[in-house]
């Protein structure tokens, strides 16, 4: 038999149309959304360990005035840069991210974040999955479950992250919905996906492969109620498609020397989050639904408690490459559908216990994210906190209503995209969430 599959038509249309012959669904193809979307694809950029607003997107006079103060919560800390107005649009920007700040009039800065969790763990899993007390699947898993992919050969969801963060393998799990919708882990390096290429000719291994799916495709006809049979079987055939197209997409040599001077990169470097960035927008050219850039690590994350100025050495890590592919998405004309998506899962206290105190600790009341590109308004602001930074002041927006805000960008209505699951239609967004319209452009 498998000499008949090597040389019948299994070779020559592909295993695609064995697929279709056997009435096979495919749980990736591409569907449409409710409604016209502005977005096709997400790029994710997640900060982990908590950014600190007040020292980097929310501008707070009174806290440099009344630093060394007590307020209600302790003594008031002022922020370790400075900010000042940046682009036509006038947006106050601080000195710790200076070429994010040139790409200001492209941002729409949310100061009005709010999560439910102090924690790390908890909040990661809030901002990645809505939920900061069960498992739930992440919103990648959501948007490939949705809309499925454009590119058979490469995953709907990848994860660029080189270390694990909090909550680990969780942040990307696809949870009860079909495995297919995970996101694939890609880690920096000489071997981004580990084996990758084939240990055996094309030829023999399709005609392997294609025996294999259609006696797993029989089996699944008996148990056609099994949605983990269609995603193991999807596994197969994405894995394949895989090795013919994911080596060139990893594959920066043919970028140019201006393209890599943009993102900061050095020539042959395979690891750091100009790489990342790079290759990020390498795979939103090739059609990847969700795509997540995951700033962790030991001693690589924002979690500055001891001393403020560890930011620093952060935000030179990611700071221009993130200003790089605004630029380059923009110059290729991809940010009009290609939504850019900025967050970390809290912010940090405006205030210490010791005016002596150089860090900063957990403040999940109140902290800024921002979006860019396809569908909101750019060069915009949007809520507010308090003087101090403390607390939300106006048009709190809180995670289910950021998760709904970027699905509605894909064309989706969150409140439409459930799954069946334990005798119950379950969400991204839960029970709650709102698009925040105010910031969508017209």
């Amino acid at each position: 038999m498998l000499q008949s599959l090597v040389g019948g038509s299994l070779l020559l249309p592909g295993i695609l149309e064995l697929l279709a012959r056997e009435s096979f669904v495919d749980p990736l193809a591409p569907r449409a959304p409710h409604f016209p979307a502005r977005a096709k694809r997400v790029i994710f950029l997640y900060m982990s360990g908590g950014v600190s607003h007040v020292d980097s997107f929310d501008p707070k006079p009174k806290l440099v005035s009344d630093h060394g103060t007590k307020a209600r919560s302790g003594i008031l800390k002022k922020p370790n840069w400075d900010f000042s107005p940046r682009g036509k649009c006038g947006t106050e920007v601080s000195d710790l991210f200076p070429h994010m700040a040139k790409c200001v009039d492209d941002l729409c800065l949310i100061r009005s974040m709010r999560s439910d969790h102090g924690n790390h763990f908890e909040a990661t899993l809030g901002i990645h999955t809505g939920s900061v007390t069960f498992t739930r699947p992440s919103i990648g898993s959501w948007v490939s479950y949705g809309l499925g992919t454009v590119n058979q050969n490469l995953p709907s969801f990848v994860v660029l992250a080189p270390h694990l963060p909090y909550a680990g393998g969780q942040v990307w799990g696809s949870d009860f919905l079909p495995a297919c919708h995970q996101g694939v882990r890609v880690m920096p390096g000489d071997e981004p996906i580990p084996n990758i290429k084939p240990r055996v000719p094309v030829e023999v291994q399709r005609a392997e492969l294609g025996l294999i799916q259609s006696l797993n495709r029989r089996h699944q006809q008996k148990r056609s109620s099994d949605p983990l049979l269609a995603a193991r079987i999807k596994s197969f055939e994405t894995a394949f498609g895989m090795q013919m197209e994911a080596p060139e997409a990893f594959d920066l040599s043919k970028e140019s020397d201006a393209t890599h001077r943009l993102y900061g990169l050095a020539r042959g470097e395979r690891k750091g989050f100009a790489w990342q960035c790079l290759v990020a927008r390498r795979l939103a050219e090739r059609g990847v639904r969700f795509i997540e850039l995951i700033d962790s690590g030991a001693n690589n994350n924002w979690d500055s408690h001891g001393d403020m100025s560890e930011h620093a050495e952060k935000a030179r890590n990611v700071d221009q490459p993130i200003a790089a592919l605004l630029q380059d998405l923009k110059q290729r004309g991809m940010l009009e559908d290609t939504l850019v998506v900025w967050t970390t899962e809290f912010g940090r206290t405006p205030f210490v216990d010791k005016i002596e105190n150089k860090g900063r600790e957990h403040h999940p009341h109140v902290y800024s994210s921002w979006l860019a590109g396809a569908g909101v308004k750019p060069g915009s602001t949007y809520g507010s906190s308090d003087e101090y930074g403390i607390a939300v002041a106006e048009n709190e927006v809180h995670v289910h209503d950021f998760h709904a805000t970027i699905l509605h960008l894909l064309g989706l209505d969150h409140e439409k995209l459930t799954f069946r699951h334990a005798g119950r239609d379950f969400r991204l967004t839960d029970v709650a969430g709102n698009v925040v319209k105010p910031i969508l452009a017209s």
